[in-house]
């Protein structure tokens, strides 16, 4: 990623953080009720976490976020 890319994908992360933790925030208290609710506000947080991940840590590179081109790995065992 260029630093250009790289600073935008940091802005639009913060973004997104900012708004997916006030929809977090209420599906927490409408899991409370509705206990069906946990698993979107599970989803959001990981979604959260993952923004958050991508703000912090400036030196992994798009080639680290890709699966890799060989297929998967090979089991040890």
């Amino acid at each position: 990623m260029s630093q250009t890319s790289a600073e935008r994908a940091k802005v639009l992360s913060q973004n997104l953080v900012e708004i997916l933790t006030s929809y977090e925030e209420e599906l927490m208290a409408l899991e409370r009720e509705t206990p069906a609710m946990g698993q979107l506000r599970r989803a959001v947080g990981i979604t959260i976490a993952e923004a958050c991940f991508l703000i912090t840590d400036q030196s992994v590179g798009q080639a680290e976020w890709a699966p890799p081109a060989g297929g998967p790995s090979p089991r040890a065992g």
